[in-house]
């Protein structure tokens, strides 16, 4: 994914061109550049299916894609996508170690008409259904096998996957389960009962057993639990909240370089809802710890734990010391959204505002905060879907993510601008929102990630 100038390359005094130019040169070079990416991606093999348009024109029913499945659990899944379901012409089948050939000046104008791009994302669906007949086959196919091909699952996962295969997608994605079917059970029942001895261990102790630290840091967990998803009922829930503080503990103590964080919590729920969802149906608001059995509920926590264990040891350094992890990727988003979009960035720049401000939290709890919960295992599938390369792919999700309101933002000032960031409103947002977001993180990732003298640092 170089990005050698074998096509067009533009100048310094280009961009600032580009800066001034009209709505329609605009246009004619964002639909210029689309042809570029287009013939650059050309055959071959993305993510599901991405389609890259900027109309302000109602776009023909005939044009839809269909969406990625809600995952709401609930039984409205299948009949909200049955309505979504359409089929794409300009489309392009996407997973690509494609090298780039466009400098990042030449999608400014896909952030240029965000609220156009607001209005289309109702209608214009990015990635492929999860519920899809054909996807299920794949799926199906992917995990009958005696051995897993976990590159091949990674392709399915990326566009979302089935609610209930998920526990066990994501499982094989972190490599907590093995891919050889053949010892997958007896490793699970090894490693919960290794989680089983670790609370034992840890946390059914008294206070008089632990260190002045470990009592401070149960206390921080205690108190933090509760505010975990506090808009959706079931995380209050005392079963629930004991289970999330012996999971976070455990790991803790287990983890004595970074300790517990304010934040983990967050990124321990949606493990614990897809694993619930293995036992529990319907809407996670119905749902009720007291219908499990101790048996079942010991599973879950462990399988908790050893899929946020193996989510962390890929960003430990967020969670260490001054967090110098997440300092270093908020950096890197500054200086994509300055490449990206140069308007919203001297904005931003003009008003003081600076991306710790608002980007911590981003990268400290991965978007879960930030977006409604419903929403959040669709964005973990590909995020885990991205496996080692999360790290780098979390910039330009981000990126895409923040310039959603690019025009918004040029308009703000200081104490707005902060107001904003911190109260998105994304509350109504549905899977095709997530989708345009994730489509458009991937476009930029493909033309601009290992490029030269790219994202310095």
């Amino acid at each position: 994914m170089s990005m050698r100038s074998n096509s067009s390359s533009y100048s310094r005094e280009d961009d600032r061109n580009k800066d001034t130019s009209s709505p329609s040169t605009l246009d004619s070079r964002f639909n210029q550049t689309l042809r570029n990416v287009q013939g650059m991606l050309k055959g071959r093999s993305f993510p599901g299916k991405v389609l890259i348009t900027q109309r302000s024109d109602p776009l023909d029913q005939s044009a839809l894609q269909s969406p990625s499945n809600n995952i709401r659990f609930s039984n409205n899944d299948i009949e909200h996508g049955e309505q979504l379901d359409r089929s794409a012409e300009d489309v392009i089948q996407t997973r690509s170690n494609a090298n780039a050939s466009s400098s990042a000046n030449k999608t400014k104008a896909s952030t240029a008409s965000t609220e156009n791009t607001s209005n289309e994302v109702q209608k214009t669906v990015m990635g492929a259904r999860s519920t899809d007949s054909a996807r299920l086959t794949k799926f199906q196919k992917e995990l009958s096998g005696t051995t897993v091909v976990l590159e091949k699952l990674r392709e399915l996962a990326w566009s979302g996957v089935p609610p209930y295969l998920r526990p066990t997608v994501w499982r094989l994605l972190l490599g907590y389960a093995p891919s050889n079917s053949d010892r997958r059970e007896g490793v699970l029942k090894r490693k919960r009962l290794e989680y089983l001895d670790c609370v034992a261990q840890y946390y059914d102790i008294p206070d008089i057993e632990r260190t002045d630290e470990e009592i401070s840091m149960l206390r921080q967990i205690a108190v933090d639990c509760p505010r975990t998803v506090p808009d959706v009922s079931f995380f209050q829930q005392a079963e629930v909240l004991k289970s999330l503080e012996r999971i976070l503990y455990t790991w803790a103590i287990r983890h004595p370089a970074s300790g517990y964080v304010q934040g983990i919590n967050d990124l321990a729920t949606p493990f614990l809802v897809v694993f619930l969802s293995e036992y529990l149906s319907g809407s996670v608001d119905t749902w009720s710890m007291a219908d499990l059995s101790p048996e079942k509920i010991s599973n879950v926590e462990a399988d908790c734990y050893w899929c946020l264990s193996k989510l962390l040891d890929g960003m430990q350094d967020h969670y260490t010391f001054a967090q110098p992890g997440i300092q270093r990727l908020v950096f890197k988003l500054k200086e994509l959204v300055r490449r990206i979009d140069e308007p919203v960035s001297t904005r931003m720049e003009e008003q003081g505002l600076e991306f710790l401000q608002f980007a911590f939290r981003w990268f400290n709890c991965l978007l879960i905060r930030e977006i409604p919960f419903h929403l959040v295992a669709r964005l973990w599938d590909t995020y885990l879907a991205e496996g080692d390369a999360l790290r780098d792919f979390l910039v330009y999700v981000f990126a895409s993510f923040l310039l959603t309101w690019s025009d918004k933002l040029q308009k703000l000032e200081f104490q707005d601008m902060v107001m904003f960031l911190q109260h998105l409103p994304t509350r109504n947002w549905n899977e095709m929102d997530l989708e345009m977001v994730l489509s458009r993180a991937y476009m930029w990732y493909t033309m601009f990630n290992k490029s030269p003298s790219h994202l310095a640092g």
